[in-house]
């Protein structure tokens, strides 16, 4: 087989990619290591900028999202049981998020790939790729037990932190940045009404807690829990009993309980690997990077990776230059450390540590006290949290 663009992963970055060059003419196929199924049923946040949004319009998926899509002009943060709420639109010259889950994201361009009649091979197994260092990239794999050789000008490793893509680079070609966060954060989704309008972002004594949703009658609710918790030990009547502990009185008088539709644990980390193009080979959203979900960045940084590789496809395609293809990786990192550090700030902001408590925590209320004081800091936070600029 062979095409322009070998994408691997059909998560919401390689499916976007694949989407915006289609409509530039530009051949695709995309491997898949699970099925359809399986990638439809990934639990992930919710929270898109503007510019996610609009990428969704220009690939001409944005239709749903638009119609469906929750607007957010603001969040709140709620400290030790009292809610301060931060007016993004006010703060940014009128910009706000749209809260549309990931999996309807990703079903959104699913539909629209089998609708173009475009090529994806899911539950693809021993998935290799070799020789994307020379002008003749390509990739193994198996596929319904019959062996398949794949032939590209580019490939596009879109397939997660454990992916093949950036395993098959060479260790000394990579420069790897990580920090292990010591907690985790537990997540309960039910269809239950929201506590709030707008996303809580909650510090407690008892811990962190994130007020979020997916839709007007589908709640998602997050705990900070010890790295060693197991989310068998967590019924239900536990979670939610824990959560109301946490709230603030207003949130804890309005929260509606019901059965959990799904329950999960995620560890926290903030992870950066550079560069994020070897020869014919980049690298896109988790597998180069990752964020800690506090500060709602992991879709949106794939998808300004994506723009800035399709934009680079497009122009070498259509003007036969490098320009684009030679600063991918560059234009990105400079947003993703941006990114990486809001995640890192929020987070450290937030949360309960383990490390030197009692001068953490006074630190924590001195910058809270700083932020929720100053205009300028308040901006600051605002901007970072609608997205800068791509």
């Amino acid at each position: 087989m062979r095409t322009q663009v070998l994408i691997v992963g059909a998560g919401p970055s390689g499916l976007l990619l694949g989407q915006l060059l289609h409509r530039a003419g530009i051949d695709t196929l995309i491997l898949e290591r699970q099925s359809g199924e399986h990638v439809l049923t990934r639990i992930r946040a919710g929270v898109l900028e503007p510019g996610t949004a609009e990428l969704m319009d220009e690939a001409g998926v944005g239709a749903r999202l638009r119609a469906e899509g929750l607007v957010h002009d603001g969040f709140a943060l709620a400290i030790d049981g009292v809610r301060h709420r931060i007016d993004l639109r006010a703060l940014t010259g009128g910009r706000s998020v749209l809260v549309y889950g990931q999996t309807e994201v990703t079903r959104d361009l699913m539909s629209a790939r089998a609708e173009a009649g475009l090529p994806t091979l899911y539950d693809a197994a021993e998935v290799r790729i070799a020789d994307f260092d020379t002008e003749r990239p390509h990739a193994h794999c198996v596929v319904n037990g019959a062996a398949i050789r794949i032939d590209a000008d580019f490939i596009a490793g879109c397939d997660g932190f454990h992916g093949v893509c950036r395993a098959s680079v060479p260790a000394d070609a990579l420069r790897l940045f990580e920090k292990v966060y010591p907690f985790g954060w537990l997540g309960l989704l039910s269809d239950t009404p929201p506590v709030s309008d707008e996303l809580i972002y909650g510090r407690h004594p008892r811990g962190f807690t994130l007020c979020s949703m997916r839709s007007p009658t589908r709640s998602r609710y997050y705990l900070q829990v010890p790295l060693t918790e197991r989310v068998q030990h967590w019924s239900d009547d536990r979670f939610w009993e824990e959560l109301r502990r946490r709230l603030d009185p207003e949130a804890a008088d309005r929260l509606v309980t019901g059965p959990s539709l799904e329950k999960s644990i995620a560890p926290l980390r903030s992870f950066v690997a550079e560069p994020m193009r070897f020869g014919r080979l980049f690298l896109a959203g988790d597998a180069a990077h990752i964020v800690p979900p506090t500060g709602a960045k992991g879709l949106n940084l794939a998808a300004s990776d994506v723009r800035y590789l399709s934009q680079a496809l497009i122009e070498h395609y259509r003007e036969r230059s490098q320009a684009g293809i030679d600063h991918y990786s560059s234009r990105c990192l400079s947003r993703v450390w941006k990114a990486e550090r809001f995640s890192w700030w929020l987070t450290s902001l937030m949360h309960n540590v383990d490390q030197e408590p009692a001068f953490q925590a006074r630190l924590q209320q001195a910058e809270l006290d700083y932020v929720l004081g100053s205009e300028a800091a308040l901006r600051v936070l605002a901007e970072n949290y609608v997205g800068l600029p791509v």
